[in-house]
């Protein structure tokens, strides 16, 4: 593979998010390519060009001043700096807005994921035109069992379930994408953990492959107890929107029509009973109970009109689409 000038669109385009990385930074650069760049140096040797996009995520430990040293002398080597920390999703975000490759590579910029791997992700999806995206998966990882794989055996066990989307392992970032599927996508919170699900929901084939993962040799881990609450929230927004995000009446509708019917039942029996038996009816707990359900009822099918109406909003003005297309040419 080949670096891409500037004025010309890449092949590749590796996205990397950095957020006090300042130990790893010089490796990871040097990684990435020795890993795309042919050998030697005569820039001869046929392959793909690429260009690494590295997105500082508000690093306070002199990350940035090194980034921008490291750009002056990299040719391939793009850098993107946030005013703050806005979290992983957000930087992979930016990085994926600036990527102009037609295959897109992700990875954690701390080198337990190994660049030597992303030849071999890329491979596929040029080998195999129906599949949109290669996960890796880290079957040997290097990492403490009980604080980190046991519970990531479990979010992926249950991740799986919830989405349907089989993959052994959804936290490894080690991902190649082609870029028609990648740019139909919008990160918020911690999405970038579901980009599978979101990316199987508009139609991509997904395979998984093992790749090689390494223990943290600098730094420490961005990671604790309150991101696997924020996941955990993400998931049920992610299980909501996986049904219901084309179709949202259908989310409020079945229970609206069960509270109306039980609601309009419950006031029509008691209208009988005044009209034609001439009970008493205005003290009854009866007669507040079909008032309630009538007005929830009535309240909740008009949210799900109105969320009818606003996914016709989020989708029509921008054009957006809730589908991919494949070229002809990738028809397996």
């Amino acid at each position: 593979m080949t670096a891409s000038p500037s004025s010309v669109s890449p092949d590749i385009s590796v996205v990397i998010p950095i957020y006090n990385e300042v130990e790893t930074i010089p490796r990871l650069i040097q990684a990435v390519g020795e890993a795309l760049l042919p050998p030697g140096d005569s820039g001869e040797t046929p392959g793909l060009s690429f260009e690494l996009i590295l997105v500082d995520d508000g690093s306070r430990d002199g990350s940035r001043l090194l980034l921008r040293d490291w750009q002056a002398k990299t040719p391939w080597l793009k850098c993107m700096y946030l005013i703050r920390n806005y979290g992983q999703s957000t930087a992979l975000q930016a990085g994926f807005d600036a990527a102009q490759g037609q295959f897109i590579v992700t990875l954690d910029g701390d080198l337990q994921n190994d660049p030597r791997d992303i030849p071999t992700l890329i491979q596929i999806l040029k080998d195999q035109p129906d599949v949109d995206m290669v996960s890796g998966w880290r079957k040997d990882r290097q990492d403490a069992t009980v604080s980190r794989k046991i519970p990531s055996q479990l979010a992926n066990a249950l991740i799986s379930k919830v989405t349907k989307v089989q993959l052994h392992d959804y936290g490894c970032a080690l991902k190649a994408y082609r870029a028609r599927v990648i740019h139909d996508l919008r990160l918020y919170g911690e999405l970038h953990r579901f980009i599978p699900a979101l990316a199987a929901e508009v139609g991509a084939k997904i395979v998984e492959v093992p790749v090689r993962h390494h223990a943290r040799s600098a730094g420490v881990s961005k990671y604790g107890i309150d991101r696997t609450i924020r996941v955990m929230l993400d998931l049920l927004w992610i299980r909501f929107t996986m049904r219901f995000l084309h179709r949202p009446i259908h989310a409020f509708g079945g229970i609206a029509m069960v509270m109306l019917v039980f609601g309009l039942g419950t006031l029509g029996w008691l209208a009988f009973e005044k009209l034609a038996l001439g009970a008493d009816i205005g003290g009854r707990p009866l007669l507040m109970l079909g008032v309630l359900l009538t007005l929830v009822g009535t309240q909740l099918l008009a949210v799900g009109l109105i969320g009818e109406l606003l996914i016709r909003i989020y989708h029509e003005p921008k054009g957006r689409r809730q589908y991919i297309l494949r070229d002809p040419k990738d028809l397996a």
